[in-house]
């Protein structure tokens, strides 16, 4: 079991507000970014806590308890601002809770990583298609996405395997097939809340209490103060905007990742 007095920055004895700070900016920053694409807050937390020595599955294990408390409020705000389509909601949780599911229990057991920079390959060809989806677009015609079920399974999973896949996977896809934006966003962040509270629990009883750190603390109050301003953003934003947004964010994040894989 992971043993927090192994990372300085993490000692529960000694925290203080210098050492929450820093998580709740960063967790803040996430959750705007997040709750305005619909991506973000898993990759930036899940590598904040492994650059500072987290395992892979203590720290997909804490980001997904902070996403219970974030995913939350941001799914409660999309839902006020009305940008949640029930019908794709009723669709895509139930597939993502078995994947996502899975995925903690293979990475509790396994080193499921491995396949991370062919995941970054992939997500970075569709945030190309969508870039140019995004400036070819003129006026906004939006389709009922069709494949929803599988896409959710495999969302589920990487975000639990892998950290933070559910929104890049998940939220591109449906774009690709054509989604309204912001009912896209909204949609799926909001699932993602049952997502977090089911992969936490699978978590849980792999792992045990021992694999969430303290980080969780300043992510959490960053996170939730962000929520809001996240799903206001996105009602106001442009589709072509979103879309061209979106795009540029999975490409930066991709190459990012798979220049550290082979470098």
């Amino acid at each position: 079991m992971f043993d927090l007095s192994t990372v300085p920055l993490l000692e529960i004895g000694n925290l203080t507000l210098a050492d929450i700070l820093p998580f709740l900016l960063i967790g803040f920053a996430a959750q705007l970014i997040d709750g305005a694409l619909g991506m973000a807050f898993g990759v930036i937390s899940q590598t904040l806590l492994v650059s500072v020595g987290v395992p892979p599955a203590a720290a997909s294990a804490s980001v997904h308890l902070v996403e219970v408390f974030t995913t939350g409020a941001s799914g409660t705000s999309h839902i006020v601002q009305r940008n949640v389509d029930w019908g794709l909601f009723r669709r895509l949780v139930p597939f993502g809770i078995a994947g996502g599911v899975a995925g903690a229990y293979l990475l509790s057991n396994i080193d499921a990583s491995v396949a991370k920079p062919f995941v970054m390959a992939y997500l970075a060809i569709i945030g190309m298609l969508l870039l140019y989806r995004a400036i070819k677009l003129s006026k906004p015609r939006f389709e009922d996405p069709k494949t929803t079920r599988p896409l959710a399974l495999v969302g589920g999973f990487l975000d639990a395997a892998g950290g933070g896949g559910w929104g890049p996977v998940v939220t591109s896809n449906l774009l690709i097939q054509g989604g309204d934006p912001r009912r896209i966003v909204g949609t799926v962040n909001t699932a993602e809340f049952l997502l977090a509270l089911s992969v936490s629990i699978a978590f849980i009883a792999s792992l045990g209490f021992a694999a969430f750190t303290v980080a969780t603390v300043g992510l959490i109050i960053g996170g939730v103060i962000a929520a809001p301003l996240g799903a206001m953003l996105v009602k106001r934003v442009q589709p072509r905007l979103l879309l061209g947004a979106v795009a540029v964010f999975l490409i930066a994040t991709s190459a990012y990742s798979i220049v550290q894989a082979f470098g």
